[in-house]
């Protein structure tokens, strides 16, 4: 594994433990598991620039999550997390920690709320390592601190606040940008044979979480079929995960032409091609962040989980969701077995609002009559 090699000094402290920013820290950036949370992760990136960072920042994160990396603006080393996601891994963790040690890093900024997340930083002795207090982790944090959870509802801003002193007043977070490889694009669409002559709607029925995140595929492809008689080219993206998704989307639509690419491109192309959508119609998951963090016109789909705390941050997302007493539940399953907060989500309704520009948004998604 490479390890980067520049002897800087550390980062100095003000009173009360806060600490000041330097042109010349090294920083290391312990990333979440989730594609989706990892681009949250950006605005933190953005505001320590702001704060006079100039390094690149390096990041520890899981393979899967290197794409999303690879595309924020202000990212030197993606390093490779060589623990599997929930795996406590300890001989490995140590190791990887003295191997960083000659990275001479002044600040850590641990994302996860786990205890084994914070101890690559402690074993690469950074002498300054931050983070939420999560499970109990005052051993292994220099600053353990907490959080008022009706000032800071969302998750991005948790993330955006660690940029900041201890104490100071909350800020709102920029919504997340990411910076599509064009080369990458118009090479996988080479490869793929796709074309932009028409509009394209882009659909997302996949939902790594679980099948409580996922729209119906009979509502998909009801879906597809309106914008198939306006014109507009259907792609199909995902995962490999989410091959049954798409095949079930594909036979309720009954011989309407549609591009799957599920399992087809890796997470950093599927990003670049998010950035030519006419519409995006997406479940709560990676790709739905991926999307507005690429500033494509977006409906977000919501059922079990809650734009609350996770939103699309962009002016051109519009988020689907129905009001029933059981939602959010934030469950892998519908508890209830009825599963209304997605069932009821109509079609129709989608369809509206991928034909209605988002209150802030200048331009919205021109679809033909």
């Amino acid at each position: 594994m490479p390890v980067l090699r520049h002897a800087l000094p550390a980062c100095r402290r003000s009173e009360g433990r806060s600490l000041i920013v330097s042109p010349d820290d090294r920083i290391l950036l312990v990333a979440p598991s989730w594609v989706g949370d990892a681009i949250l992760s950006e605005p933190l990136v953005a505001r320590l620039r702001e704060r006079g960072v100039t390094q690149p920042i390096d990041v520890l994160a899981p393979p899967w999550c290197g794409p999303v990396y690879a595309r924020i603006e202000g990212i030197g080393r993606v390093l490779d997390n060589t623990a599997a996601h929930g795996e406590f891994a300890l001989a490995r963790r140590r190791a990887l920690g003295r191997a960083l040690r000659d990275a001479r890093y002044t600040r850590a900024y641990v994302l996860p709320n786990t205890w084994k997340s914070a101890l690559v930083p402690f074993f690469a002795r950074i002498p300054q390592r931050i983070g939420y207090v999560g499970e109990a982790r005052y051993g292994l944090l220099t600053q353990a601190r907490k959080f008022d959870r009706r000032a800071l509802p969302r998750l991005v801003e948790r993330y955006a606040a660690l940029a900041d002193e201890r104490g100071a007043s909350v800020r709102t977070a920029s919504p997340p940008r990411l910076v599509p490889d064009v080369a990458n694009r118009d090479a996988a669409m080479r490869a793929l044979g796709l074309a932009t002559e028409r509009p394209i709607a882009i659909l997302c029925p996949g939902a790594e979480f679980g099948p409580a995140k996922r729209w119906p595929a009979e509502h998909f492809a009801t879906l597809a079929k309106r914008f198939a008689g306006d014109g507009i080219a259907i792609w199909i993206l995902g995962s490999p995960n989410d091959h049954a998704q798409a095949a079930a989307v594909i036979e309720a639509l009954a011989g309407e032409h549609v591009v799957d690419l599920t399992g087809r491109t890796d997470l950093g192309t599927a990003i670049d091609l998010l950035s030519i959508a006419s519409i995006v119609v997406s479940n709560d998951s990676g790709l739905m962040h991926a999307a507005a963090a690429v500033g494509a016109p977006l409906v977000a789909l919501y059922g079990s989980s809650s734009p609350l705390y996770t939103p699309p941050l962009s002016v051109t997302a519009r988020i689907a969701k129905i009001d029933i007493a059981c939602s959010p539940c934030f469950k892998r399953e519908c508890p209830l077995g009825h599963f209304r907060c997605m069932r009821d989500l109509s079609p129709e309704l989608v369809y509206n609002l991928a034909r209605t520009p988002a209150a802030s948004a200048a331009d919205p998604p021109q679809f033909p009559r």
